[in-house]
């Protein structure tokens, strides 16, 4: 196997013997094919749109849950991975039939063979590093696009499962997938691809961001209780608020409590979902410690996203999944015909376990920050600033994981001077969230803009600021702080960068699947920095 989608990357160089996320070479090697296949089902699809033919929103589903299968922490389950392998040859060959005659790709004209070990066997010739004289420049921006198109797959299904979609997301996942097969595209071609990644991002959030908002209300300012009450309940984590709403009805007056876990944290502030009273508050910390969290409780989990770890057996019967989410031997939540989900096999469970025997005295933080709230306040931000009151905002924003390293997030938010707002978005923000940062200027310090998605929040709230002051987003005083780990934060960063946005700090460590030149590109082109000290960094801010 090699892989080298994630920040945890072994060495920072790439996997090769078994995943730091736990990903077995088996699975690494069936993921490799599946990509292969999507790509080869790309090639035919893409004459078909460019001759004006639409392509089955089943295809098109099939296509973006793939692609989701494959994103870091999502699904370790082989025979899941096998049955997607079949389905992809079927839709392959139905596009092949339809599509026009020339000569097309390997990864096109390539057939599944049957059996999981003639999978495994022809595997090699769609790994990443199969083809040795391939230019290292355009393997990387290959790799680049690839990884956006994961990160743009993860937030196109969660608005498809709320009856979104945008046939502008839905055609780019195959014209994006078709360019990495493309042979006649140079360097210039593939940056310009790079940047549609980047437009088709912010694209799929901005839909999701309507699809949420219209179907929950636009978020407000609400505090949750991090810590824990006594009797029954389900942990909920991951991105998806359909599920959490359907898990609240279906538990409403069960005396079950719901807490959330991870990246469903915002969930508190949307109206929606905190009208349910049994919605008691936030369990745990950041994702990668759900381990040792999850190990002892007396209750259930759901996972309904992304950052699943491998279960340890002293919960791995009371561990649920749904959704693409999966690992062998774990309990997958199907959705029904009519799009609901019956989650009575998890609320039984909980009942039977009882939950915790005490409460927890109450520690609270406030979400609910999204553009719609932060802006009602836009006037007063302005005048603070203007009457330097509000010197700098800092957006510390990202996907947080368990490598050394990620302690200068938490230093750096400590740091910033009072006078200063922070933004926060993703799970980057449990590295600092319960500190108390206080206010300025009647308005508290630290802002929870959301889940990574939110991160067109962020920009909807610098691009309101930048036209208050009339001026553009760079000349603003913000500084952008990224953690990355997984391939959402590349579809995050690469929208950023299609935006023009300049002068972003990456860490805690840059990507492996940058090449040396494709790195200097974005170091040149948007003055990417990659971070130092918190001291360092914060002086240079400031300047």
């Amino acid at each position: 196997m090699f892989c080298y989608q994630c920040e945890q990357t072994l060495g920072g160089k790439g996997c090769t013997r078994s995943g730091i996320c736990g990903k077995t070479p088996e699975i690494a090697n069936l993921q490799d094919l599946l990509i292969y296949q999507l790509k080869g089902i790309a090639c035919y699809a893409k004459p078909l749109i460019e001759e004006g033919q639409l392509i089955d929103k089943e295809i098109v589903e099939f296509v973006e849950n793939s692609l989701f299968t494959t994103l870091t922490n999502v699904n370790f389950d082989p025979e899941v991975h096998i049955r997607l392998l079949r389905e992809s040859q079927k839709i392959k060959e139905e596009l092949r039939n339809r599509a026009p005659k020339k000569q097309y790709p390997a990864a096109a004209t390539y057939n599944l063979r049957e059996t999981k070990e003639e999978m495994l066997e022809d595997s090699v010739k769609a790994g990443i590093m199969y083809d040795q004289t391939l230019d290292e420049d355009i393997r990387s921006l290959r790799s680049t696009i690839l990884y956006g198109l994961k990160g743009v797959s993860a937030y196109g299904h969660q608005a498809r499962f709320i009856n979104y979609q945008s046939d502008q997301v839905d055609n780019f996942y195959f014209i994006g997938l078709e360019a990495t097969t493309n042979d006649n595209l140079k360097l210039e071609d593939l940056i310009s691809m790079t940047m549609k990644v980047g437009k088709t991002s912010v694209e799929v959030m901005r839909l999701l961001d309507e699809a949420n908002t219209t179907r929950y209300s636009h978020p407000a300012p609400h505090k949750v209780n991090m810590n824990i009450k006594k009797g029954p309940f389900i942990i909920i984590s991951g991105h998806d608020l359909r599920d959490l709403e359907m898990l609240l009805q279906q538990t409403e007056g069960k005396g079950i409590n719901i807490y959330t876990h991870g990246e469903m944290l915002p969930a508190h502030g949307y109206p929606s979902l905190k009208k349910y009273k049994h919605l008691a508050g936030n369990f745990g910390s950041a994702w990668q410690n759900q381990q040792k969290e999850f190990d002892s409780i007396p209750g259930c989990m759901l996972m309904t996203t992304n950052c699943m770890m491998k279960p340890r057996e002293t919960y791995k019967d009371r561990i649920f999944t749904t959704n693409v989410v999966g690992w062998d031997g774990v309990k997958n939540i199907k959705v029904k015909e009519d799009g609901t989900k019956d989650f009575s096999e998890l609320i039984n469970k909980s009942l039977e376990l009882g939950g915790f025997t005490e409460d927890q005295k109450e520690h609270e933080i406030l979400v609910g920050f999204g553009h719609d709230a932060t802006l009602s306040h836009g006037e007063a931000i302005v005048k603070a600033v203007k009457e330097g009151k509000l010197r700098h905002f800092f957006l510390i924003g990202g996907c947080d994981g368990a490598k050394p390293g990620r302690n200068y997030y938490t230093e750096f938010a400590e740091k910033i001077p009072q006078d200063c707002v922070i933004l926060t978005l993703a799970c980057g923000k449990y590295r600092f969230n319960r500190l108390d940062f206080g206010t300025v200027a009647g308005l508290p310090r630290l802002l929870d803009v959301g889940q990574c998605n939110d991160a067109y929040s962020a920009v909807k709230i610098a691009s309101a600021l930048a036209d208050a002051f009339e001026t553009d987003v760079n000349s603003l005083p913000l500084t952008i702080v990224l953690s990355w780990y997984e391939q959402k934060a590349v579809a995050d960063l690469l929208a950023l960068l299609s935006l023009g946005i300049k002068g972003m700090y990456l860490g805690p460590s840059l990507p492996a699947f940058l090449s040396p030149n494709v790195l200097q590109y974005l170091v040149d082109t948007f003055e990417i920095k990659p971070i130092s000290t918190a001291d360092e960094d914060l002086r240079n801010s400031l300047k």
